[in-house]
Formats: structure tokens, C-alpha cells, sequence
């Protein structure tokens, strides 16, 4: 095994110009974190040399070590691993990236997710950012990859490693850029020093119309509205200022931004109930629309990522090819029968997030309980978890009541991606992906209707 200090490193989880972020296991107690080490590119050093790489690495930690909020990445220690400093943090599996599948092609559309999800995702950043102006610090590289997202959904701002103090000035080489060309404003890339608080804020702004459409505001900006008819101008208008130019014309404060978007929260949840109130005929069209599909999969495969959008029919954004019409019942044993599938669910699941490990452990606890008067609970496969997904709301799909408990968002299957790692569904934002078997998802059991046998 190789160690960091007295950590065991369980993987590389990122690497950047500055160092290198690995996965480790604390030795005693087995818990993982997230360890940054310094570990800088050779051409960095010889243009602004060791001593002031560190200097910025300690000041780094030292920044976050002394910020305590619940939207901030918490520092748990900090020491050196031969001549190299490094800091252990909170380890979370998941980032906003992964969750609307941006790739290294920033450029490329991503998914998109529900207004409310936008809502509080957004509202969760702007506190931490709100907490950290205060502290006289402007973080300078929101994105959606610094934007961890726990278990619990709940967004985590981390990456501090070219944030701005109150009167620090940066003595390195002008060749060195800050943050990401996609997210950062524009005097940001010339005069980085220069950036105020509404920095951040243009950052949200990119954030949250990508959440929103699934694209960045290149060139012409494109009303939302064109990628969702749910929303209206008010979103556009909030969205332009977050991301005018000029730092002047933007929110200049957290606080303030926030402020208009909780009155979008309010308008939004105004025009729902507007929604609902109307009479609604779509629930008992699709109930009548369901016909008899093919058993899915029932069997527990290893698929390579490299073969899985083939071998579970997904599209280029690993969503479902084609969705399904359900036919639910909901029972009196906390089960839910799909007629159209041939299968019988957990209305809920696990009540907390498990790793796959005590995902398996969950099961086995169901069958020895016989939950519902059964013991033929297990893990459901990919393909079977794939029939519960539906396209993203609109309208009167607000309106539907949910058939689900909506606490289970991550929901592990059977199926492996390796002999570490397996497959899981997001329900709530309709994706398939992959997470190495110490990740934190729910889990919902599954079993085949039973057969009716005829008495002779």
C-alpha cells in the first residue's frame, strides 16, 4: 500500500498546476477523505519558484480552515509528506460537473435539471459565497466542478486554490490564468487582481443558466424560456444582470442576489399551484397508456463504461433512449406494483445512504425480515431501475403526485463497473453513471411479481 503521511491512498481523484487530489483512507477508523498535495507542475516552479507555491498552499488551507459554514468544504488536518505539504478534507463522491454531465468539452450541452434543484442548488452556493465575501475572500474559479454535492444534496464549495484575500496582491507570472475561461468574467482573465465580489456572482450566473438550458450564454443570449416553457422573462432578467459585463451593472453582493431569487422562488411556486389548480386529465391518460413491456434485465452484469450506453440503450448524455409507461399500484405493505414491467418495489428504501457494500447488507436485513411478506428482495439491475425514470417536468407533470418516497435521488443497482466500483441511477435527474463502491447512494429492492398458481 502507499501512504501520504499516515493516510492510505485509495485513488487520484484530480490533478491541477498546483498539485494533485487523491482519495485516502484514514488507517485506524477506515473513514475516506479527500487530500490535496502539493505537487506542482515543474514549469510553475521555475516561474515562480518553491517557496512562493507553498507560501499560497498553506495560505490555501489556512482560508478554508477558517471558514465554518455548511455550504463550504470543511479542512480536517494539515501536514507534510516528506518535503511536501498537504491538507485532508471532506470527501464527497459526487460534483455538480458529474451531475449535468459536463466533460472536458465545456462547450458541449449538458442535462439540465429541475427548477427547484436549480433553486436550492443555487441558493446553497450564494450562502457559502455570502460567508466567505464577509471573510474578505473572493474565490475567483466557480464552477460546477468545485461545486461538491453530498449525500444528503446539499452543495459544498470547495477548491480554494486561487481565491483572493482582503488586500493580497498576486506576484507570479501574468501567463497564469484564473479560473475557467466557460465561467469566470471577463476582466477576470487580464487583471485578476482587480475582481470583486461580483466575480463570484457573474459565476453563479454562468452556473445556474447552464443548470437551467444545458448550454452556455455564448454569442447571442438565448432566452430560457426556449428550453423550458415553465420559465418566464423574470429569469432572464436576473440572469443577464448576474452576468453583465461590466462588474457595476451585476449583483454586487451575495445577499442582494439572493434576494431576487428567492422572489423567482416565490413566482414559481405561485404559477405551480396556478398549474394545479386547474383540472388535470394527464395523470389518467398516462395510467391508460401503459401497455405490457418486456421483462428487463434481471440478471447482475459488469459493463465497461467504454460499452454501457449501448448495453443499457442510453443517449449521449447517458439518459434513458426511450422512456416507459408505467402501470403503478401502490399496495398497503409499502410496495409499489409496476404491471407493466412485471415488477414489485419498495415504495421508499434505505432511509440513509449506503455504500454498495451495505447496500448488499440492506437486502439481506429485508429478506430475513420478510418486508411485505417476502424474501426475494435484491438489488435492482440498471435496466430495471431505468423503467422508474421519467423525463424532466413540465407543466402539469408538476401536478402528478410522486409514487416514491423522493428522499432516495441515488439509487445503487446490482450491476458492476469493475471489481471496485458499480453502476447507479439518479431518479430524480434521469442519468445512469458509475461510483466506486465506498460512495453513499440509497437503495430501493425490487422483486419479480410473484407468480399465481392455479390450485389443481
Amino acid at each position: 500500500m502507499k501512504y501520504i503521511g499516515k493516510y492510505i491512498i485509495r485513488g487520484l481523484l484530480g490533478r491541477g498546476g498546483m498539485g494533485k487530489i487523491f482519495k485516502v483512507e484514514h488507517p485506524l477508523i477506515e473513514k475516506i477523505f479527500a487530500l490535496k498535495l502539493l505537487d506542482p507542475d515543474p514549469l510553475l516552479v521555475s516561474l515562480m519558484g518553491w517557496d512562493q507555491i507553498s507560501d499560497m498552499f498553506r495560505t490555501e488551507a489556512r482560508t478554508i480552515a477558517g471558514l465554518r459554514h455548511p455550504n463550504i468544504v470543511e479542512i480536517m488536518d494539515y501536514d507534510e509528506s516528506g518535503d511536501k505539504p498537504y491538507y485532508l478534507m471532506e470527501y464527497y463522491v459526487n460534483n455538480l460537473r458529474v451531475m449535468i454531465g459536463e466533460t472536458f468539452r465545456t462547450e458541449q450541452a449538458s442535462r439540465t435539471i429541475k427548477i427547484e434543484k436549480v433553486i436550492r442548488y443555487a441558493r446553497q452556493t450564494l450562502n457559502g459565497l455570502d460567508c466567505m465575501h464577509h471573510a474578505g475572500i473572493i474565490h475567483r474559479d466557480i464552477k460546477p466542478y468545485n461545486l461538491l454535492v453530498t449525500d444528503h444534496d446539499t452543495i459544498k464549495i470547495c477548491d480554494f486554490g486561487l481565491s483572493k484575500l482582503r488586500g493580497e496582491k498576486f506576484e507570479g507570472p501574468p501567463s497564469l490564468k484564473f479560473g475557467s475561461a466557460w465561467y469566470a468574467p471577463p476582466e477576470q482573465e487580464n487583471q485578476p487582481d482587480s475582481v470583486d465580489r461580483s466575480a463570484d456572482l457573474y459565476s453563479v450566473g454562468i452556473t445556474i443558466y447552464r443548470m437551467l438550458t444545458g448550454i452556455l450564454p455564448e454569442g447571442d443570449y438565448q432566452p430560457v424560456g426556449q428550453f423550458n416553457a415553465d420559465l418566464e422573462s423574470d429569469w432572464d432578467e436576473f440572469i443577464r444582470k448576474a452576468i453583465a459585463p461590466r462588474p457595476a451593472a451585476r449583483y454586487l453582493t451575495a445577499a442582494a442576489m439572493l434576494a431576487d431569487l428567492k422572489r423567482l422562488q416565490i413566482a414559481w411556486e405561485a404559477k405551480k399551484d396556478k398549474i394545479c389548480a386547474l383540472p388535470i386529465l394527464l395523470q389518467t391518460d398516462r395510467a391508460g397508456s401503459a401497455t405490457t413491456q418486456p421483462s428487463p434485465r434481471s440478471t447482475p452484469v459488469k459493463i465497461n463504461p467504454l460499452d454501457a450506453q449501448d448495453s443499457f440503450a442510453l443517449d449521449g448524455l447517458w439518459r434513458p433512449a426511450k422512456f416507459i409507461a408505467n402501470d403503478f399500484e401502490v399496495n398497503s405493505d409499502e410496495t409499489v406494483t409496476d404491471r407493466a414491467t412485471g415488477l414489485v418495489w419498495q415504495q421508499s428504501g434505505s432511509e440513509f445512504p449506503l455504500t454498495w457494500s451495505g447496500a448488499k447488507v440492506y437486502i439481506q436485513e429485508l429478506n430475513s425480515s420478510r418486508f411485505a411478506g417476502s424474501r426475494s428482495w435484491r438489488l435492482p439491475t440498471i435496466d430495471e431501475l431505468m423503467t422508474l425514470l421519467t423525463e424532466l417536468p413540465q407543466g402539469e407533470d408538476y401536478c402528478i403526485e410522486p409514487v416514491f418516497d423522493q428522499r432516495q435521488k441515488r439509487i445503487w443497482s446490482c450491476d458492476r463497473r469493475s471489481f471496485v466500483a458499480a453502476w447507479y441511477v439518479s431518479i430524480d435527474m434521469g442519468y445512469v453513471a458509475w461510483q466506486d463502491f465506498t460512495g453513499y447512494y440509497h437503495v430501493r429492492a425490487v422483486r419479480i411479481i410473484d407468480p399465481i398458481i392455479n390450485p389443481p
